[in-house]
């Protein structure tokens, strides 16, 4: 009898500790011109259940359309989209409370910021509308430096439109941290630089390029789970490019599409994950679509399509998968709402949880560890 009441009162003494472990925090940044919105909220997410609660949301700011956590989750780092004045900020962060509290904003050095990344000495900006990349230094206090370093893309494409100029929509460590690999959808070019953290001038320098289809405008990678290959998805085109990759060099093995074979309408390439088991690509698509596209990964990185879903919403800019593989969710720039999917982690397959919640232009998702 003594034994089972001691294994009672380890069960319920572990109960809250297991449900706590079970909650991570969800970071959203949004866009604060169409609607009302203070910029960056933090949710408490349920990993078990799906289940989310608004925990704090940051002061008032502009545009936080994309955000990077530090690996001790103790600073936020957002760019702040707002044309020629843009700028990028630090936040403290208060994982318990949630609380995000700013700490410094300075210039992006270049027009709309849509992308950034950092590690322990450095904050990489990618400014669309500048066509450039800005690196920024990190203070002790999580603060950033002025830009430490800026380098500008040159040319054009042959989409007269939306490739006039460089557009730089990406800045991606490889894997070790050696390479910051850039999409630049104006110029139709991936650029690999070598990245040396603690230089005090050229943080970055050109390793390679890679050019891929003319106007097929690259926007996001992602590397495989092992690292071996990457997946370059392209905005204006809907290519979904793979690329075996070593040691900052990468090679073309294939392309396919994330359209249906019979599809019509308008589209805008935009997002792509990897799921956490390495079995699946996710990429999602805008315009008429409104879509994610699924893909089997092989043991060669090869792609097999397994069809679209409904992203059951307008304008799925962003979109995460939870720590735990079980849920990924789309954040609906235009109808205001994140959609929450149920991920079967053997099949690949997405089902609607029929849980959703609103929130003004939501177009960035970050999941802390």
């Amino acid at each position: 009898m003594k034994k089972v009441y001691l294994f009672l009162l380890l069960i319920f003494s572990l109960g809250p500790m297991l449900a706590q472990k079970n909650k991570v925090n969800l970071l959203v940044g949004t866009y604060t011109n169409p609607c009302y919105s203070r910029g960056i909220y933090v949710y408490e997410f349920d990993t078990n259940n799906a289940q989310i609660r608004l925990k704090k949301s940051s002061d008032s700011i502009v545009n936080p359309s994309y955000l990077s956590l530090s690996k001790d989750e103790k600073f936020i780092y957002a760019v702040n989209e707002n044309g020629a004045a843009s700028t990028v900020s630090s936040f403290a962060f208060d994982a318990v409370s949630g609380k995000p509290s700013s700490i410094n904003t300075v210039s992006s050095k270049g027009a709309d910021p849509c992308y950034l990344i950092n590690d322990d000495k450095n904050v990489i900006v990618a400014n669309y509308s500048g066509g450039n990349i800005s690196v920024f230094g990190k203070n002790e206090d999580g603060s950033l430096t002025e830009a430490k370093q800026v380098i500008q893309h040159y040319g054009k494409g042959v989409n007269a439109e939306r490739q006039e100029k460089p557009h730089v929509h990406m800045v991606y460590f490889s894997p070790d941290k050696k390479y910051v690999l850039s999409n630049d959808l104006g110029t139709d070019k991936i650029y690999i630089y070598n990245y040396n953290p603690t230089a005090t001038a050229d943080i970055l320098s050109l390793k390679d390029s890679v050019l891929v289809k003319a106007g097929s405008g690259p926007r996001h990678l992602t590397f495989s789970k092992k690292g071996k290959y990457v997946y370059l998805l392209q905005e204006l085109d809907g290519s979904l490019t793979t690329f075996s990759y070593a040691d900052g060099k990468l090679t073309q093995i294939g392309e396919t599409t994330i359209l249906a074979n019979d599809y019509k309408g308008t589209f805008s390439s935009a997002d792509v994950h990897v799921s956490p088991n390495g079995k699946f690509l996710y990429a999602s698509n805008r315009g008429d679509a409104n879509t994610i596209s699924i893909f089997k990964i092989s043991g060669k990185g090869k792609l097999k399509s397994k069809g679209q879903v409904s992203t059951l919403g307008k304008g799925p800019r962003n979109f995460a998968i939870d720590p735990t593989g079980k849920f990924l969710l789309v954040a609906h720039q235009y109808t205001n709402d994140i959609v929450i999917f149920k991920i079967n982690k053997r099949k690949g397959t997405l089902t609607d949880t029929k849980k959703r919640f609103d929130l003004c232009s939501p177009v960035c998702l970050v999941f802390a560890k």
